[in-house]
């Protein structure tokens, strides 16, 4: 079973997800203690409680064209230290289902690890498996020394632009920004080796229903040329709630053979009851 140098998914994959932004599926355990309400410093500079925390759980149905193809996940499932620093630990699955997968079997889970802080990625893993196609790989993000560690890849080190976030990491990120229509926001990011400047796109409002229930949102175009989340092969579309939160309820993708949708079916919240810090 080959394993491909770039990651490239085939058929089914926003990345995330959905992830998070690829197709992104069924995760979370359930974490222990509570953990919402965490002031972090936001890309204006300025200090703010993040609109995401432990608890926040998305699922999605997945479809390829009119076929349902699986479902999607992803959230904040716990606190954890890494590298002495506390993070999210943010994970996010995409997984087809038993009918799609006597054609092609899709089981990709992607993790981010992002400084409550100081909201930048410290670690990113993702696993993949996608037909025959098989992928592992890890990479730490050494925002001091401004490069990036592959271990598995003879301990290679990538320079790394400023608070670069990885292709997941990314979603939550800009969750945080204020999002004008028209205008574009931008963030350093670092996928596969090697570093892509995303913009997104602010196309503007609109209301979007999905079997989660109907919401006021803000359309976005996320550019990006990279393997996994944002497919290069055509575009990514995405539909966020137009409040606080910045919740992703649909995601519309091309591909090379048809196009890829994720609509949100069940939202949980952060929990608001305190951080506790483990």
């Amino acid at each position: 079973m080959a394993e491909r140098r770039d990651g490239a998914a085939p058929v089914v994959r926003f990345g995330l997800a959905i992830a998070g932004f690829a197709a992104v599926v069924l995760l979370c355990c359930a974490a222990p203690g509570a953990a919402a309400g965490i002031p972090a410093l936001g890309p204006d500079g300025d200090v703010a409680v993040p609109p995401f925390g432990v608890g926040e759980r998305l699922v999605f149905d997945v479809n390829y064209g009119f076929i349902n193809a699986g479902t999607a996940a992803m959230g904040i499932n716990e606190l954890v230290y890494e590298r002495g620093r506390l993070c999210y630990h943010i994970v996010s699955v995409a997984e087809s289902n038993s009918f799609f997968s006597v054609f092609f079997t899709v089981k990709d889970v992607v993790e981010s690890y992002l400084d409550v802080r100081e909201l930048v990625t410290l670690r990113f893993e993702k696993h993949i498996r996608e037909g025959d196609f098989r992928s592992h790989d890890v990479v730490y993000f050494d925002h001091d020394r401004h490069v990036a560690f592959y271990p598995e890849k003879r301990g290679r080190l990538i320079p790394l632009p400023l608070d670069s976030q990885d292709i997941l990491s990314s979603l939550y990120y800009v969750r945080m920004m204020d999002l004008e229509v028209g205008k574009s926001v931008y963030i350093e990011n670092h996928a596969d080796r090697k570093n892509y400047p995303l913009e997104i796109r602010v196309l503007g409002r609109e209301r979007i229903k999905v079997p989660a229930g109907e919401f006021d949102c803000i359309k976005v175009e996320p550019i990006l040329r990279a393997a996994g989340l944002f497919k290069n092969e055509g575009r990514l579309t995405i539909w966020m709630t137009d409040d606080e939160h910045k919740i992703p309820v649909l995601m519309k993708s091309k591909v090379v053979i048809g196009s890829i949708s994720a609509s949100l079916t069940h939202v949980d919240y952060a929990e608001d009851s305190g951080a506790r810090i483990p």
